[in-house]
């Protein structure tokens, strides 16, 4: 089973959306969004970004 992203309403009344592994640990959580489908953009902002990412190490 993949991983899937979760929308979810915060504290606060804004939107953000969390990635979840196959066996339901979170590995990633995005901001805060004005509405429900800002977040939906996010993940696949993520989705776009993340298919031919590299990665690289930092000293910091």
């Amino acid at each position: 089973m993949a991983g899937k992203f979760e929308v979810y309403p915060d504290k606060s009344g804004k939107f953000r959306f969390r990635l979840k592994a196959s066996n339901g640990q979170v590995v990633a959580t995005g901001e805060a969004y004005d509405s429900k489908a800002g977040a939906k953009d996010g993940c696949a902002a993520v989705q776009r970004a993340a298919a031919g990412a590299e990665i690289a190490e930092t000293d910091a």
